[in-house]
């Protein structure tokens, strides 16, 4: 495998994805005050259950997904940190679109912790839009979606 493919993660792959998202939201535990909902993932189940997809050899970044009957949900997006700058977020995103397409859903949902401003800067650019905003337990969250028109 590049690091261009996109794979579906395998058993394998659990210590790799639990290691990208533990590095990648780390950052995150001090600003929101506990552990981003991401690091708590049981990755074993998810990548059991085929939600997981994963890019570069070792893995260098991924997608959880979820899919609705009338949409595509991204559970969690993750780059490892010395992997950022490199393309791997936007080829993921073009990623989870396609598969999204390829499912015939008319859309892509996602949310992101209020105190992560960065992704708010992010998804715009990849034409997500805000769509509300919802208070879930400990939790301020954004929602987002792409219509895929």
């Amino acid at each position: 495998m590049t690091n261009e493919e996109i794979r579906p993660a395998t058993a394998a792959d659990v210590p790799a994805v639990k290691a990208v998202t533990d590095a990648a939201y780390h950052h995150y535990i001090e600003r929101i005050g506990r552990l981003p909902k991401p690091m708590e993932a049981d990755h074993a189940a998810n990548v059991a259950e085929g939600k997981v997809f994963v890019t570069g050899e070792p893995v260098i970044g991924l997608v959880v997904l979820e899919e609705y009957e009338d949409h595509l949900y991204l559970d969690n997006i993750a780059v490892h940190p010395d992997a950022r700058g490199q393309g791997v977020g936007g080829r993921l995103l073009r990623f989870v679109e396609a598969r999204a397409r390829a499912l015939r859903l008319p859309e892509v949902r996602l949310y992101t912790n209020a105190m992560m401003w960065e992704n708010q800067k992010i998804y715009p650019k990849y034409g997500y839009e805000v769509v509300g905003r919802h208070v879930d337990g400990p939790y301020d969250r954004i929602h987002y979606r792409k219509r895929l028109d």
